[in-house]
């Protein structure tokens, strides 16, 4: 790792000074998590693409949804596991930590989601997500239909792919640019 005040290992500083509405996001941000995620200043590059960003990433990990808050950050641990994202790892093994209040179901996820306690339910949901990752053209009916047999919608398997989709390619463009994680994740629910 090398030291560097950036959140990426390139040269793209951030719009100076923000946007007033972007400005005012990432103060809501330093208000509830004590600290701007580097993957938004990362952005901030360009306002335009960090609005599309977190438009979308606030669409599928905020919004109502058969799938729990919870369930989305497990989804996101167990895609940026099988793709080795370290960004995304920290981050969201926190938030799992955190929103579980379980340590070692974060930690079972960041390492091997199959030694995770998990019901039935989210089980199927992170084979899905992990079957997705690795060989998403492989996905057939009957897998599709094994979510459906624990209890979830179409509109949840839909909710599934997209947020699996959303972490397969944030962790890519996180690796390929070496973002780094905000130093406060990995101490966060431990």
């Amino acid at each position: 790792m090398t030291n560097r005040t950036s959140p990426t290992a390139l040269n793209l500083p951030m719009v100076d000074p923000l946007p007033a509405p972007t400005q005012k996001y990432f103060d809501v941000c330093r208000d509830k998590l004590g600290m701007i995620p580097n993957v938004l200043q990362a952005y901030a590059f360009d306002i335009d693409k960090l609005n599309a960003f977190s438009g979308m990433y606030n669409d599928l990990m905020l919004a109502p949804s058969g799938i729990t808050k919870l369930e989305r950050e497990m989804i996101a641990v167990v895609v940026s596991s099988i793709n080795k994202c370290f960004y995304c790892l920290v981050a969201h093994g926190a938030a799992v930590r955190a929103m579980s209040g379980d340590p070692m179901l974060g930690e079972a996820l960041v390492m091997n989601y199959r030694v995770a306690e998990l019901d039935v339910r989210q089980r199927a949901m992170l084979d899905f997500a992990a079957q997705m990752t690795q060989a998403s053209a492989m996905i057939e009916e009957a897998d599709r239909q094994r979510l459906r047999d624990v209890g979830f919608s179409d509109r949840d398997i839909w909710d599934i792919a997209n947020v699996a989709g959303f972490f397969n390619m944030t962790n890519r463009v996180a690796s390929a640019t070496d973002m780094r994680p905000n130093d406060e994740y990995h101490a966060q629910a431990r």
